[in-house]
């Protein structure tokens, strides 16, 4: 079964509003086996919206529209899609008792207008709306389907999930499972490369390789007639993938690298504390945006100039003087310093040059170092990131968490 998602709206096309809906829409209906070939986003125009319809509906099944529901009379969407099919719309007393119901619970009377929102075609399957005033629908004919729900994500959402997704499972005999396998530390290219054997003899599961920020995934997908069976499709696959690139894999799913190093640390109660340079915060915002990391997260300072370093974290005045802040050696002291300072077991900090002035030949723009504290012994590493000054600082913060991940890994900590 092959679906397509037309999001409405001028303010869409204009960017002014984020389009959320067609994300959300797509993986729902890839879970259920419904293949998503094309998505479309149009302005509030009659005559645009029915030739979008009739190109989606010529090569797919199903048409899903979001958006246009209003009371106002840009508010398009439930009309045309009418229109397309030859649908007259009359008034669904339901619905305009719920609507006046709504108004009635918020102390307001709705105008003549939001009586528009309580019209549907007699043929249609009208959909509640729990979280607002705009019902959606669906219709058939000819053995095509159109889909109209509504705009606002916190509507969208709960009708899909409690009437459409039903509704539309009673039309497919297969699910789509997949697994995301996360990487870190390897290329997109050399993912690829590296996996081109199971990528060319890929049928189910496929594979797909995506390069996101600082990290790669590799997403795994199967077809089956049941999860149970579909996970085990894919079981095969990703043990192989794992054993390939071993600890450059850092989780599966929907995760991050601060969440599973976090998760780490309060799993083995560890105490640490940060010392940031260049990163400004945010390892430690990072870091304490896991829940329960109050147990093991002692203290994250901002040591951004010489004599914060000296006086907070004990830095010595000589190594600042021979080879400056952004060192191996005042990285070192940096993360002893504030590992000592809060007696934890893990002292972490950064140091460096984000840009876009202050580099020279020998210090350019980009190089960073880092200090890792771990009961009792220090190690330090050295890194020159490209981009901006903001693109810099997020680096950074990312690969000290991950080399923190390493290190903890070769002490048989996880």
């Amino acid at each position: 079964m092959r679906a397509e998602i037309i999001t409405v709206g001028t303010e869409i096309l204009l960017g002014d509003i984020l389009n959320t809906n067609t994300h959300y829409l797509a993986n729902e209906l890839a879970a259920i086996g419904v293949d998503v070939y094309y998505q479309m986003t149009v302005g509030d125009n009659e005559q645009r919206l029915l030739d979008c319809l009739d190109e989606s509906l010529k090569r797919s099944d199903i048409v899903i529209c979001t958006g246009g529901l209003g009371p106002t009379e840009d508010d398009i969407t439930k009309e045309v899609c009418a229109k397309y099919f030859g649908y007259e719309l009359e008034l669904h007393e339901k619905s305009w008792n719920s609507i006046k119901e709504y108004f009635d619970k918020s102390g307001r009377i709705p105008t003549e207008n939001n009586k528009k929102q309580g019209y549907f075609p007699k043929e249609s399957i009208v959909l509640q709306n729990d979280h607002g005033t705009a019902p959606g629908c669906i219709m058939e004919k000819n053995n095509k389907i159109i889909v109209v729900l509504p705009g606002p994500p916190r509507e969208m959402k709960p009708m899909y999930d409690n009437y459409v997704k039903p509704y539309l499972l009673k039309k497919t005999d297969y699910i789509i499972e997949s697994q995301v396998i996360r990487i870190i530390g390897k290329g997109e290219s050399n993912i690829e490369d590296e996996l081109l054997d199971l990528i060319q003899s890929q049928s189910n599961p496929t594979i797909a390789t995506y390069a996101k920020d600082y990290e790669c995934t590799v997403r795994l997908t199967s077809k089956a007639k049941s999860k149970e069976e579909a996970m085990e499709l894919i079981k095969p696959v990703e043990e192989e993938i794992k054993k390939r690139f071993g600890t450059y894999v850092y989780a599966l799913g929907e995760a991050t690298i601060e969440d599973e190093v976090a998760k780490i640390l309060v799993n083995n109660n560890l105490k640490i504390a940060v010392a940031e340079s260049c990163t400004g915060g945010m390892v430690s915002s990072d870091l304490i945006n896991y829940p329960g990391i109050s147990s093991v997260f002692m203290e994250g300072c901002v040591t951004y100039s010489n004599e914060a370093k000296m006086m907070s974290l004990g830095v010595s005045a000589k190594t600042l003087e021979t080879v400056g802040a952004v060192s191996e050696e005042c990285a070192k002291e940096m993360a002893e310093g504030v590992a000592s300072r809060h007696r934890t077991n893990i002292g972490i900090s950064t140091t460096g040059i984000a840009g876009p002035k202050g580099g020279s030949g020998e210090k350019p723009v980009g190089l960073v170092y880092f200090g890792i504290h771990i009961n009792g012994k220090t190690i330090t590493k050295k890194y020159i990131f490209n981009g901006d000054r903001q693109r810099i600082r997020y680096r950074a913060c990312k690969s000290i968490l991950n080399d923190l991940r390493l290190e903890l890994l070769k002490n048989n900590i996880k």
